[in-house]
């Protein structure tokens, strides 16, 4: 099956400097007995471990019952902070492939595979997909601005004191410039690029041409199943933008409880007026100003809902929005972010997660959301 280049996405902004990434290797380990049903049988297909809840449902839609798929996250399970079992590094020992979202959200990877002894082929769903600066990054740049209108101020008011003035701007200059480093060294970008379908399509087409370099693979059957899924998500994303419109773009206000729907906000042109905790990382905690700073946010801008999410308390989304006095959504009205949920959820799967936080974002709005299309129901 020949893919085409992935393009670059139509609303990106911070490139990340992803590189061909898919590796093929041969496993020389010897057999290993995986736990449960974690690992099939010689004739169950290639034996693929996924690392998220939304790499590992993309990946079970493309190879169906070819090949059994273990991941390693459970629903509802963050992956900033998790760290692999030793029996999930046994499965992981024995795989044929390694899918990962990438883009540095799994920041355990490499010393899992360092441990597991894994040789088969990795596949990173976000090759080729340009990333958002994080909020870090973004704080760090306002920094430098400030500090540089300072100075400029500075200068304004003490010309008679020159050498004092190049002294200031020198240091200044010399700040800037570790915030550059610093910034260099963050990392790649905010890592939630699922939350844009557009970009769920390109994760899947990146899975779909790493898929084909496993030996044993059924290629017929990962095809078929990849221009199937391309579909739905077609059809969501057409859904979702059909919906978002009923909505003038002024009203389109949105608080979360942390800044994991960058993507989708700017796929949709929404508002973010802020997050319960101010960073991408989910084990991040506000301050105390940063909390009444939101809460001043959401009373003069008019957002009605703040937003919890699954796989978050909602301890904190629920005070804020208690002293706001406006509209929490939490519990089974939580949006999914960083995981999918649980069986028989509504955010069992990518779509049915999508389709779940539309649904409420856009009732928080006051619109009634449009009927699914017929693909997707």
């Amino acid at each position: 099956m020949t893919h085409p280049a992935i393009p670059l996405s139509r609303r990106a902004r911070t490139a990340i400097g992803t590189g061909a990434v898919l590796a093929v290797g041969v496993l020389t380990l010897a057999s290993c007995a995986t736990p449960g049903a974690s690992g099939p049988d010689a004739d169950a297909g290639p034996r693929i471990v996924a690392t998220t809840t939304q790499v590992g449902d993309f990946t079970r839609e493309l190879v169906g019952d070819t090949a059994e798929v273990t991941q390693l996250l459970a629903a509802g399970q963050s992956a900033h902070g998790f760290d692999p079992s030793a029996a999930q590094l046994l499965a992981l020992a024995d795989a044929d492939a390694l899918v990962v979202n990438g883009a540095g959200l799994e920041s355990w990877l490499d010393d899992a595979v360092s441990a597991s002894g894994f040789e088969g082929v990795l596949i990173d769903a976000s090759t080729g997909i340009e990333l958002f600066a994080t909020d870090d990054e973004h704080a760090e740049e306002q920094h430098a601005e400030d500090e540089h209108a300072e100075d400029e101020h500075a200068e304004d008011e003490h010309a008679a004191e020159d050498e004092h003035a190049d002294e200031a701007t020198d240091a200044a200059d010399e700040h800037a410039e570790e915030d550059d480093h610093d910034e260099s060294d963050h990392g790649d970008g905010n890592p939630h690029i699922w939350t844009d379908p557009e970009l769920a399509e390109h994760m899947v087409e990146n899975i779909g041409a790493g898929l084909a370099t496993v030996p044993g693979i059924d290629e017929a059957a990962v095809a078929a199943n990849e221009q199937a899924y391309l579909e739905e998500l077609d059809a969501l994303d057409a859904w979702i933008e059909e919906n978002v419109e009923q909505v003038p773009v002024e009203q389109r206000l949105l608080v979360t409880n942390h800044d994991a729907f960058t993507y989708f906000i700017d796929a949709y042109d929404i508002t973010f007026v802020g997050s319960v905790i101010p960073s991408f990382d989910d084990n991040a905690e506000p301050s105390a100003a940063e909390i009444d700073e939101l809460v001043a946010n959401i009373r003069a801008t008019g957002v009605e809902a703040v937003f919890s999410e699954a796989s978050i308390s909602p301890k904190a989304a629920e005070t804020i929005a208690r002293e706001a006095g406006v509209t929490v959504y939490s519990g089974d009205d939580a949006l999914y972010g960083d995981s999918l949920g649980v069986a028989g959820s509504e955010g069992e799967t990518y779509l049915g997660s999508q389709e779940h936080n539309v649904r409420l974002i856009v009732e928080s709005w006051g619109v009634e959301p449009s009927e699914l299309p017929a693909l997707l129901r």
